[in-house]
Formats: structure tokens, C-alpha cells, sequence
């Protein structure tokens, strides 16, 4: 036993001695909470003047509580209500597996002043005002069309084109391999789910009243300085599954970060998918794998990585970036569009044809929220939920065969309470690597779909948490004696071999 010991000694230092060896990372932001103070960075929840801008004393009691890292400073930042600031100290935890929070990095977000800025709030304003379509109707939606040809003429709009063009098909999806194929949401949100003696269908409960909130300044005014409006009333006996942008907002208001990741888990190991090439007992005449390289490894694999990967992008949100919400920077929109104020806005979103309808329609340039609270209370970049995603999609990814074709693919029915079998020309062809990105790309942008979330704080985020997923791999190796190796293809559409 004391050769054990020593053995297991050495492993943990082994694993801390190759992290450390790890390239120190630059963390740089954009500048604009320099160039541009206390109206392009985040600021929920403290006080705010009658234009929605921050107290300037409140916002550097923030800043010096994250310089110094102090739990008593962070207590002395002023509340203007009742919500609290979201855990800002988490992003100066250490982790004993995996990479350190802090040793992984995102690029500058996308500035206030920035033709790609813009453009992503031209985006949001779009899907706000989709939100009641059905995916499946898409192609046939008049307002969905205008959108596709809004976007299309954009400068700097980063997402999926088919010749150079936003269309029906491509619009609002992620960027990821596999994101264009078959209907828009992944099978692995549709699918019954096999847990234990139970099959879980995937209906889902609805809300009582669907509408769109913080469209009059009053509202808005107040949940910037951290009121909590009433929830919305929810409806738990008519479910159905997910249909529309709202529907997918719900969802990812109120899933356990990790809950669509187990879930494809289960799906997959509940129809004996194959697992990756790599596996070590793929070919073993008298073993199977279970507690290494077997489902309970997996199922615990794929939830680990969780904590982790929110622990590297708070560090990010709080500590590097601090970038704004879109529904602040709907504020900013609103005042400069009412002869209000001037700000430092491009000219794409203010001249867009998004905003001219949600004007219409509310009576505000505000960004309709699909939350009755908006954007929880931390900073926008990255996003938790897509951070999470690239983590535990890269796990699942790493464990089964991606090349591997789902069968029986399934869309919703028109009314929502049942599925249909999905018939479109590449139905035979969704794979599970498509359809694990896409599931990736599904959660990460409903969150943009609520209006709560821009699209680089996704396309970034997923990747973010790849590499949070790919050092836990590594580690879970090394910490096995089987001759293993995991290989997966990462969002880049490149191939990794561990």
C-alpha cells in the first residue's frame, strides 16, 4: 500500500507539473471601458441615472473589488435593489483537475463602436421579433425571409452563408460543423431520453402567457438597477416540444447547465452508439469497460467538466472583458434614437430595419427580453451556457464515434405535442458530431434568442470550454493504465488526437 501511495503522489504531481508547463496567457480586453466609460461595459444591478448610466463611484467600488479580489470589498460595492451581483468571485477559484481558470483566454469582444457589433445587435433584434415562428416554417416565413435580407447586406455579420447570402436555412445557426444539416433543432433535444426504467419524452411545459418584456423604459430602468419583476406564470399541463425561438429561450432559462449533454449521453448509450476507435476495450476478448471507458466513466465525464469550464469563463466575464449585456446596449440604442443622448453606436444597427419594427410593434428601440428579469447578473462575454457546452459536447465527442449516422430522425409536429418523422434530403445523413455540435449551438444561442446573450459570446465560448474539456481528457488518461486514445474533431473542423 505504500508503494501506492507514492504512485498516486506522483500522478497528481505529474498532472500539476504539465499544467504548469502551460503557456501563460495574455487576457486583453477591447478598451472601450477606457476609451468609453461607464456606458459600454456592464453594470446591472447598480445604481443608474434616468439615461440608464452607471453611478460612476458604484462602478469603481466594482473595479476595485476585482482588482483586489477581497470578499469585504466586494460587499461594500452599492446595490441599487434586491438582485446581487452573480458570484464574481468565482473566477479566482483553483480547480484540482483540468486547466486553472485563469490559464486559458478569450479575444477582445467585439467594441461598442464596431461594425461587428453592430451587426450581432441587428441579429438579436431579429430573433427577438421571430420568436414566435416555428423552425419548421422557417423557409416559409415572410419575417423570417426579411430578416435573412437584413442580415445579408450587414457589414462584418460573421454566420453561416450559403453564397455569400443569409438565407431561411442558415439563419440564427451556429457556425460549427454539422450546424447546417437537417432541421434546425439537434436530435438530441427531441429524441426520448432512456434513463434507467423510465423513457423521458422531451415535451416541455409552456408559460401561460407568452410576451416579450423590458419594452418601456420604466421597466428597463428599474431591472438595470436590480429589481426582480414577478417570473412569468407557467403552464405544466399543456407541454409540447420545442417549436419556436421562444420555446428554446424557456428551455435555457430553466435547464441544469449540463442537462442537454447527459441527455445525449443517455440517448446515445441507450441505442448502443458506437464509441470512439480510441476506446481500449473496443476490441478486448474477456473485458468490458465501466467504471474506465464504460458508461458510468462517460456519464460522470461529460457533468465534471461543468464547474470547471464555468469557473474559466467567470474569470473572463468579471476579471477581463466585462461587456455588456444586449439588453443595456438596447438602452444606449433607445436613448440615441430619441434625440436623448449620444453615443458611440455604428451606424448598422441604428439605420436597421430590425430596429424600425421592434419600434413599431412596442412603441420603444428597447431590446424585447424574453425574460420577465432579462440578462441574469454578470457580465455578457463569454457565455456561461455556450462555455459550458463546447466542454461537455468535446467530452462526448472524444468518447463516441462521431462519424456514427442517427437514425430516424424526427422534427415536431405543427401543434408540438408529438414528433413526425423528418424526411428533408440529407436525413439520412445526420451524424453524431453534427448533431452534438448543433445541440451545442442550440443551447448557446437560445440564450441569444432571449435577448440575454450576443453571438460572439457563443462562438467564442465553445471554444473556451473545448480546451477546459480537452486538458480533463488528457488528465483522465494519463490516470488510467489502458492503452487509450481519444480523438474528436473541434469546432474549427480540425482533428485531435489525444
Amino acid at each position: 500500500m505504500s508503494d501506492r501511495r507514492f504512485a498516486a503522489r506522483d500522478a497528481r504531481v505529474r498532472a500539476a507539473e504539465a499544467e504548469f508547463q502551460r503557456h501563460v496567457p495574455v487576457h486583453a480586453s477591447n478598451g472601450e471601458e477606457t476609451d468609453h466609460p461607464f456606458v459600454a461595459n456592464y453594470s446591472k444591478g447598480l445604481p443608474h441615472n434616468k439615461f440608464g448610466e452607471v453611478d460612476p463611484a458604484a462602478y469603481h467600488l466594482l473595479r476595485r473589488a476585482l482588482a483586489t479580489g477581497s470578499y469585504e470589498d466586494f460587499e461594500r460595492i452599492p446595490l441599487a435593489d434586491t438582485r446581487k451581483l452573480t458570484n464574481p468571485q468565482a473566477g479566482l477559484a483553483f480547480d484540482p483537475q483540468g486547466p486553472d481558470a485563469q490559464a486559458l483566454s478569450m479575444p477582445p469582444a467585439p467594441r461598442i463602436d464596431s461594425p461587428q457589433n453592430s451587426a450581432e445587435a441587428v441579429e438579436l433584434y431579429w430573433m427577438a421579433l421571430c420568436r414566435d415562428v416555428l423552425f419548421t416554417r422557417f423557409g416559409d416565413s415572410e419575417l423570417v425571409a426579411e430578416a435573412a435580407g437584413e442580415l445579408s447586406g450587414l457589414e462584418d455579420f460573421r454566420a453561416p452563408k450559403l453564397d455569400g447570402r443569409v438565407t431561411p436555412q442558415t439563419i440564427f445557426r451556429g457556425d460549427t460543423r454539422g450546424d447546417l444539416a437537417g432541421p434546425y433543432l439537434s436530435q438530441f433535444l427531441l429524441k426520448d431520453i432512456p434513463y434507467g426504467t423510465l423513457l423521458i419524452d422531451q415535451r416541455q411545459d409552456t408559460l401561460v402567457r407568452p410576451v416579450d418584456h423590458l419594452t418601456t423604459w420604466g421597466d428597463w430602468l428599474e431591472v438595470q438597477n436590480g429589481s426582480e419583476p414577478e417570473p412569468d406564470e407557467r403552464d405544466f399541463t399543456h407541454r409540447r416540444y420545442i417549436q419556436t425561438p421562444r420555446d428554446l429561450a424557456h428551455y435555457v432559462h430553466f435547464d441544469a447547465l449540463y442537462e442537454a449533454y447527459l441527455n445525449a449521453a443517455l440517448i446515445l448509450l441507450g441505442n448502443n452508439a458506437p464509441v470512439d476507435a480510441g476506446n481500449p476495450y473496443n476490441f478486448s476478448r474477456n473485458q468490458i469497460g465501466f467504471g474506465t471507458y464504460g458508461g458510468p466513466h462517460i456519464l460522470s465525464l461529460v457533468t465534471e467538466v461543468a464547474t470547471r469550464a464555468l469557473k474559466a469563463v467567470w474569470f473572463q466575464k468579471w476579471y477581463v472583458h466585462r461587456r455588456l449585456r444586449p439588453e443595456e446596449f438596447g438602452g444606449r440604442v433607445h436613448q440615441q434614437l430619441r434625440g436623448q443622448r449620444e453615443y458611440p453606436i455604428h451606424s448598422g444597427v441604428l439605420d436597421s430595419v430590425a430596429v424600425k419594427r421592434v419600434f413599431e410593434k412596442h412603441g420603444s428601440y428597447l431590446l424585447p427580453q424574453a425574460f420577465p428579469e432579462g440578462s441574469p447578473t454578470h457580465p455578457s462575454y463569454g457565455a456561461g451556457h455556450a462555455t459550458v457546452a463546447g466542454a461537455c459536447v468535446t467530452i462526448l465527442k472524444a468518447w463516441f464515434d462521431e462519424s456514427h449516422i442517427l437514425a430516424d430522425p424526427v422534427v415536431p409536429t405543427t401543434d408540438g405535442t408529438a414528433l413526425e418523422r423528418y424526411t428533408g434530403p440529407d436525413a439520412d445523413r445526420l451524424t453524431v458530431g453534427g448533431e452534438l455540435n448543433k445541440v451545442a449551438a442550440n443551447i448557446a444561442t437560445g440564450r441569444n434568442m432571449a435577448g440575454v446573450h450576443w453571438r460572439t459570446d457563443y462562438t467564442q465560448a465553445v471554444r473556451l470550454g473545448e480546451e477546459i474539456a480537452i486538458g480533463v481528457l488528457r488528465e483522465a488518461k494519463e490516470a488510467t493504465l489502458e492503452d487509450a486514445a481519444f480523438t474528436l474533431s473541434r469546432f474549427d473542423g480540425t482533428t485531435l488526437s489525444i
